[in-house]
Parts: structure tokens; sequence; C-alpha cells
């Protein structure tokens, strides 16, 4: 048999240590060796028992979520979830310990202290599953450039160029190093969907916006898209691209969930493939899933010219998008992380 999935549960709330310890006990998979009440004392349990994963609320006494998040990374890293709460606050406070090193983070349903956490168990067990599968050292291990070509193509040059973008779990750090690298005058839109729940991709992209040259906001429906800037999608609504006259328009939609997701990376995709005479970028990063696969295959299938790239296994912190996509064999260039804005700044120059 394998070896359980030992987890610390961090909070300052005894009955929400209670309740999240049993919710994870129940996995057979899953062994709660400790409980902590603050960051402080997180700190020090996690030295004594060295967890696979940490479950740590946001807002505590003493040392709250954000300051041991940081000193986890800082001195051994290791998988952390965070639990948060809806709120404006809550969210822009998620957003914050993902880029600084939680690897997933999980919404409360009802505020800080959830009396009923147990209608989320699925999720939550899955969540901390999927955290012990991540190796936060992996991009430490890439020293040099280096990129898998798997097709050959002539790439057809159109006036225009845009870009679509599909990232799940790990993607809001892999976002913000691939977004930060890209120069002021980078001129392709970029559409992204971000698996993220509603509420979190307004804050996400609040955030990219202060750290980019170039704009980065939530996408609102029918809004023309414009150069230089990133859409993201908002959660709970799918991203889709349509030609109005010579304009290319965003459409917002509730329809069904596919692939378990909506926002989903396929949708977004397959809207893009539809659009005639213009150079089209795919992209996928690190995420649970396969999520944008049959959408590569449709944008292929409408345009063969399509550049499609996907993160490289060295740098994904979960390698399921990327790597079910490089299996298509549809992909032209597998990258680094580390790479991928580099990449797309080459590409945009040639494809002038």
């Amino acid at each position: 048999m394998m070896k359980p999935i030992r987890v610390i549960v961090i909070d300052d709330s005894a009955f929400m240590r209670k309740v999240i310890s049993d919710i994870l006990s129940s996995d057979p998979r899953i062994e709660v060796v400790s409980t902590a009440r603050n960051g402080e004392d997180g700190l020090e349990k996690i030295e004594a028992f060295k967890p696979d994963v940490v479950t740590m609320d946001i807002h505590m006494p003493v040392m709250d979520g954000i300051k041991a998040l940081q000193k986890i990374m800082l001195k051994n890293p290791l998988p952390v979830v965070m639990l948060s709460s809806v709120s404006e606050e809550g969210a822009s406070s998620t957003i914050e310990a993902i880029s600084k090193g939680a690897v997933d983070f999980i919404m409360k349903p009802s505020g800080p202290i959830s009396l009923n956490l147990t209608s989320i168990k699925k999720e939550i067990i899955r969540t901390v599953v999927t955290a012990s599968q991540v190796n936060l050292n992996k991009s430490k291990q890439i020293r040099k450039f280096e990129t898998e070509n798997t097709k050959k193509a002539t790439k057809q040059i159109y006036d225009n160029t845009i870009i679509v973008l599909g990232a799940s779990t790990g993607g809001p750090r892999a976002l913000q190093q691939v977004l930060s690298v890209l120069p002021g005058d980078f001129l392709p839109p970029i559409l992204i969907v971000q698996h993220m729940p509603p509420g979190f991709t307004k804050s996400l992209s609040n955030r990219l916006n202060t750290l980019t040259k170039i704009e980065v906001k939530e996408a609102v429906d029918g809004e023309i898209i414009k150069n230089n800037t990133a859409y993201i999608a908002p959660g709970n609504f799918h991203m889709k691209v349509i030609k109005v006259g010579r304009a290319l328009k965003i459409k917002l939609t509730d329809e069904l969930l596919r692939n378990g997701h909506r926002p989903s990376v396929d949708v977004l995709f397959d809207s893009v493939a539809n659009l005639t005479r213009i150079n089209k970028i795919a992209v996928v990063l690190t995420g649970m899933g396969n999520d944008g696969t049959e959408g590569i295959k449709r944008l292929n299938e409408m345009d063969s010219q399509t550049i499609i790239l996907s993160e490289a296994k060295e740098t994904a912190i979960v390698y399921g998008m990327p790597k079910a996509a490089a299996e298509t064999g549809l992909v032209d260039h597998v990258v680094p992380l580390h790479h991928v804005g580099k990449m797309l700044v080459k590409l945009e120059k040639d494809l002038k």
C-alpha cells in the first residue's frame, strides 16, 4: 500500500480544525498528523511532523496565513492549500497567497466559520490529494532555455495576431511569470481561461495588472478586444471570441460546464478556431485534467497554421493539461515556464 498523505491543518477555529480534520481523515489516502491554532504554532508543528501537505486559514491571530506561508516557502517549501472566504478581502488575500507559493485554495461556502463545510467534502479531499503530487522545486532544475519542437509547419502571416491561454492548478503564479516579461509594446491581445470560482478572477486580474507592462483585466461581455491587453474570463462564465464586422468581441455565456469547468479552455479555443485571417497562438500551462485538448484539435482542424505551445513537464506545478496537450501530437513547442513569455515575444516578432 502507498504511504498516506500526511497533513497538518492550521486554523484559529477549533471547530474548523475538527471539521477539516474529520473530512480529510475519512479518506484512507490521508492522515492528519497534527493541527495548529495559528501560523506560529503551525510552523512549529511543521518542523516537528514533516507533513506532505498543509491546509491553512488566511486570517488568524498571532501570525496570519500569508506570513506563515512566506516563512514556509523560504525555509522548506511544501504544498500549502489556503482556506478562503469569497469576500473581496478574502479573494484578494487568496490571490496574494497563491502568488507567494500556495498551490491552491478551498473556498469556504459560508464565511470564516463554515458550518456547512461538509458540503464540499469531495472538493477538499481532491484538492489536498492533488497538492500532494506537486513538486515545488521543479523550476530550479531547469538551468537553460530548452524547447522541444514536435511539429514543423510554415506559418501563414496575417496582419493581426491573437493569443489564447489556458491554466488551472498553479496557474496564477504561472500567469504572473509569463505576463510580467512581456514588453509594454507587446500588441497581440491575450485571452486567458484560469479555472477559478466567481469573485477571485477579478482579484487575480487586478493583481496581475499591477505587475505587468500590458493591461490585464477581467473580461466584460460585449467589449471590443484591444491590442496590448490581456483578458481573464470571469469565474463561472465561458469566454468566447466572436467577429462583429472587422472587430473582435468577447462573448460571455453561462452554458453548461465543459470538462467540469466554467470557464473552460476548450470553449475559448473552439471559438477562436472559427476566426479567419488572423494569426493564432494557443498556450496550455499547468493544471489538472485535459481541458484545452479538444480545443487544440479543433484549432488544428480549422487552421493547421495555428502555433501551439505547452508548458514543459519539468516546470509544470501539475503536469496534467500540458501533458494532454502534448499527447495530441499537434504542439509546436514544449517550453519551460520561464521561457513561455520570451517565446511569445519571439513568435510575435516572427509573425510581423
